[in-house]
């Protein structure tokens, strides 16, 4: 390359000698003629652009080897400073290189001849792809973080060391009510309900100095408050992290309004189960009185009988008045026996409202509450619904008390389980009827428990009161259906139950 043009020619040496230097850090010098556009490059510009050593150089040949699309973009910027002087500083891709397509940075600025005429622009090239990498490598990391943050369901905030926001994810906005633009740079207090809003700074600024954690790293349920003003409860999870030596702190944010709202419906679904229960116990019990006392009430009236048959020859001036007591207390016998009879009759009816009604449905709204905490618990749910095994004739509420039962029967099963899968399935079976199969892959059971599954007070739980599967398969019986269970290929159990489909038509 020739020397290139400066205004004092006798510095020449000087430059040329600090031209070869810098040549020698792999930086290419250039010198562009504005007057005839011609281009001369040193022999480290021709590497980096992938030019043969004999291959004539020119400003034509530089703009070839430039990515097309950035072609526009550099002619604009070398002419600007042209016309209006100032620096040189663009980057570009460099086509027909080893290795590809490779970024390279051009720096320049205007030469002046004696006389103050701009005649040249001179400067260097950088091989800066592996900046560029790293950059795009950067912009690709923090574009799949941002999608993450877009996507995830729980809210996302990062504050620094003295509680300002500095990031604020999608879910935060949809959570809290406010725009990502708005919430950043606010305190985060502005997301706490008082009296946590009031006192939240002197939280942080007692955490930098004692470093005591109190609930760094450690999930608990507190209040937050939208932007509208109302509050929720939320489980709060906080991280911290050192960036320049300052905290930031990370906090996960989950809503636990739909969850608190389905563990209340639960524990009154629970609660109405156990009074529902301790009502088919009654029942239960009313109908083995019933048929025990059946006997001794027939017995005392027929032993009244007889004992006015007796007295039938006796000359007792008061033999009227005996018959006749003998008599009615038999009558109250009779009645009493009547009574018992109805009272067990109507036990045994078990009657229900029954309608038309859609099993999937039954089965989605039964594992909203029957459910709850699965997701946690990492068991696997999958349910096989037949759109033509859907329809029955089934009293919705006693149904959902059985598919409640049975749901959680299997998810306290399946706690120690490695492998955690609920499956539901129905078909349409034989007789008109459709039969609903609910399987886990929990302990199933032992060979002595099946025979007495079923009865009232049998149960293997600790705290369980043996009476829900008893009266599932009471309601499923009094439907017309009815239940069993047995053990599955996974070693869990299975149970099985039908009922009455309802006409189609």
């Amino acid at each position: 390359m020739s020397p290139s043009r400066v205004t004092h020619p006798q510095d020449d040496g000087r430059g040329e000698h600090f031209r070869v230097r810098i040549e020698g850090f792999g930086v290419g010098t250039w010198d562009l003629d504005l007057g005839t556009m011609e281009l001369e490059w040193s022999d480290t510009s021709r590497a980096l652009f992938g030019v043969e050593p004999g291959e004539p150089e020119s400003y034509e040949l530089f703009l070839a080897r430039l990515e097309p699309s950035d072609r526009e973009g550099v002619e604009r910027a070398i002419k600007h400073v042209a016309e209006h002087g100032g620096g040189l500083d663009v980057s570009f891709r460099v086509t027909g290189t080893l290795g590809g397509k490779k970024w390279i940075r051009a720096r320049a600025g205007l030469i002046r001849d004696e006389t103050g005429a701009v005649r040249h622009i001179s400067g260097i090239f950088l091989d800066v792809d592996e900046e560029k990498q790293v950059e795009e490598a950067l912009r690709t990391r923090e574009s799949h973080m941002r999608s993450i943050l877009q996507t995830i369901p729980d809210a996302m905030i990062v504050v620094d060391g003295h509680g300002v926001i500095q990031l604020f994810s999608t879910a935060a906005e949809r959570l809290f009510g406010w725009p990502e633009q708005e919430a950043i740079g606010q305190n985060v207090s502005i997301l706490m309900p008082e009296p946590d809003r009031a006192r939240h700074d002197g939280y942080i600024a007692r955490y930098r100095v004692t470093h005591d954690p109190h609930i760094i790293g450690i999930g608990r349920i507190v209040s937050g408050k939208r932007r509208d003003g109302t509050t929720f409860p939320m489980h709060l999870s906080i991280g911290e992290m050192q960036s320049s030596g300052e905290p930031y702190f990370t906090g996960f944010i989950r809503d636990l309004t739909e969850h608190q709202q389905t563990q209340a419906r639960l524990r009154e679904l629970q609660s109405e189960l156990v009074h529902v229960s301790r009502l088919s116990a009654m029942g239960e019990m009313a109908s083995a009185l019933a048929h025990e006392l059946n006997q001794p009430l027939a017995a005392i009236s027929n032993y009244m009988k007889g004992s006015r048959r007796l007295l039938s020859g006796s000359t007792d001036p008061n033999i009227a008045k005996i018959e006749s007591a003998m008599d009615r207390a038999a009558e109250q016998a009779v009645r009493a026996g009547q009574i018992i009879r109805r009272l067990r009759d109507f036990v045994a009816r078990g009657e229900s409202e029954k309608r038309v009604e859609s099993l999937s449905k039954l089965i989605e709204e039964a594992g909203a509450l029957g459910l709850a905490g699965a997701r946690e618990q990492n068991v696997q749910l999958r349910f096989t619904l037949d759109p033509d095994a859907d329809l029955v004739l089934a009293d919705r509420v006693q149904i959902q008390q059985v598919l409640v039962n049975l749901f959680r029967n299997a998810l306290e099963a399946m706690a120690q389980s490695q492998r955690r899968e609920l499956v539901v399935v129905n078909t349409r079976v034989a007789d008109d009827m459709i039969e609903v199969e609910v399987s886990d892959t929990g302990s199933g059971f032992q060979d002595d428990v099946m025979p007495s599954l079923f009865q009232t007070f049998f149960t293997t739980k600790d705290t369980g009161m043996g009476v829900g599967l008893s009266i599932s398969r009471s309601i499923i019986e009094a439907h017309g259906g009815r239940m069993w269970a047995e053990s599955n290929a996974s070693g869990g159990a299975t149970f099985r139950f039908t009922l009455p489909a309802a006409d189609e038509s």
